[in-house]
């Protein structure tokens, strides 16, 4: 992990959605790297930093509820979930929907939760959860389309009543990347890990308070990609001794 824990200076960039949707479709398009492969490395992350940050490198035995939306930020979550069980810790999965309305990636990392045998329960029953020692945050990603509502606000609201560290990827579901806006509900976040590179709406006055402490994980995407003509972004090599690194 290196000294992932001490914040970074860098001249970073901040990119808005749609620059992160054409990272995406360059990534799959043109470099061959499948969104499987980033969805495990951003699980990989969110495993890592949770680990280390708020358990000293070990969570055998902790309880942690990991709540995970449909669709690519779900899946992210539900990876982490996989590697924390193989650590040891004592994994609960909530998801906002049935396995079958989980998009094909996504459900993918559900089948494989599924047959290692850890809990999946739909959101409703996270009111009868025992004391948890962390909650991982997967809801909502940069889909996000105004309020979030249904079993997606009630997971925001059930996150928000705990005493435990909330860990959110990518984004607090609820707050827009892009603009900044904080939607109602959102995620009061003790840490967020964002992918790639840093997104605009994080670093907005009204966001402090909700994205805690604000680190950056990286999913493997090429240096060379930023430098494509639809971008043209020349970021540092921001990665070179840890896989996440702390913003501020």
């Amino acid at each position: 992990m290196g000294n992932y824990l001490k914040p970074i200076h860098t001249d970073y960039l901040k990119i808005d959605t749609p620059q992160m949707i054409e990272v995406d479709r360059l990534m799959m398009e043109e470099y061959h790297i499948d969104l499987i492969q980033m969805m495990e490395n951003a699980g990989r992350c969110l495993a890592i930093l949770t680990k280390e940050r708020f358990f000293s490198g070990d969570v055998e035995g902790k309880r942690i509820a990991v709540m995970a939306g449909t669709g690519g930020n779900g899946g992210g979550a539900l990876v982490a979930a996989r590697r924390l069980h193989n650590w040891g810790a004592n994994v609960k999965v909530f998801v906002t929907a049935e396995e079958e309305k989980f998009t094909p990636i996504p459900q993918h990392q559900y089948k494989i939760l599924k047959r290692m045998g850890i809990s999946i329960q739909l959101a409703d029953m996270l009111d009868g959860l025992e004391k948890v020692d962390a909650v991982l945050d997967g809801i909502i990603g940069y889909s996000l389309k105004g309020n979030p509502n249904g079993f997606a606000a009630g997971m925001i609201l059930w996150a928000n009543s705990q005493h435990a560290p909330v860990i959110s990827l990518d984004t607090p579901s609820g707050l827009d990347l892009t603009s900044g806006i904080l939607y109602e509900p959102t995620i009061r976040a003790s840490a967020t890990l964002t992918l790639a590179m840093p997104k605009i709406g994080l670093f907005a006055h009204e966001t402090k308070n909700m994205i805690g402490e604000l680190y950056l994980g990286d999913i493997s995407v090429p240096n060379e990609l930023y430098q494509e003509r639809t971008l043209g972004l020349n970021p540092s090599n921001i990665f070179r001794y840890s896989d996440v690194v702390r913003l501020f």
